[in-house]
């Protein structure tokens, strides 16, 4: 589990591509090694991945092809810095929200707009997934978690304080960037229920409406 409270933005020094899968080697900034081990679970850009090799501050994770797929990792080029959370421990405060590190989809950044203390950045969303959006909702985008500010139509927001903009990649994101996001599971689980209880219910009212036969006068 994590919680999206970014704890570091790490860079890619290597990366090696092989038949449906990717083998990534990052530099860890200075004192998240700590304690690590192989089989630890790392969020890159939220996307949980798991340690296969630990060589002072640089570590490495393998990327299926399901991850390349639905993730923004597989854009990856040596240099580019990814956000970077270690898995969460029993006891550790959650200040955002509880996050898998299960990417759902990609959305593109569309629209920025900058203010004085702050930056709202505007993504557009695939359509099926807009239904567990709303305002005031939680959302993690790049594994950050961040409140959603509005909806309209398929697109939704965030404003970014400095601080996140300090610690993050957001801050270096530019239109046309596709970023990875991860619902907020419980919103997820909630939408899905009541979609599924109404829809029994719908076809129970239609299987118990009375026949109406062609041409019978409906006064």
């Amino acid at each position: 589990m994590f919680t999206g409270i970014i704890q570091g933005v790490a860079e890619v020094v290597a990366i090696e591509r092989r038949a449906g899968l990717h083998h990534l080697t990052v530099a860890l900034p200075q004192g998240l090694e700590r304690g690590l081990e192989t089989g630890a679970s790392v969020a890159h850009n939220g996307c949980c991945l798991t340690v296969t090799e630990i060589d002072g501050t640089r570590a490495g994770f393998d990327l299926m092809a399901e991850t390349l797929r639905v993730t923004n990792l597989s854009g990856l080029e040596v240099g580019d810095r990814v956000n970077i959370e270690r898995a969460a421990r029993f006891g550790d405060e959650i200040g955002g929200h509880a996050m898998s590190g299960h990417i759902i989809c990609q959305a593109t950044l569309e629209e920025i707009i900058e203010a004085p203390n702050n930056r709202r950045l505007w993504f557009r969303l695939p359509g099926e997934f807009l239904r567990f959006v709303f305002d005031k909702g939680y959302i993690g985008v790049d594994g950050a978690s961040l409140t959603v500010a509005a909806v309209e139509g398929e697109r939704f927001c965030v404003d970014l304080i400095p601080e996140t903009l300090a610690r993050t990649t957001l801050g270096e994101r530019s239109t046309g960037a596709r970023v990875n996001i991860e619902i907020d599971p419980q919103t997820q689980a909630i939408v899905t229920t009541v979609e599924r209880v109404l829809a029994a219910r719908a076809g129970e009212t239609v299987a118990s409406s009375p026949a109406v036969k062609p041409g019978r006068d409906l006064d």
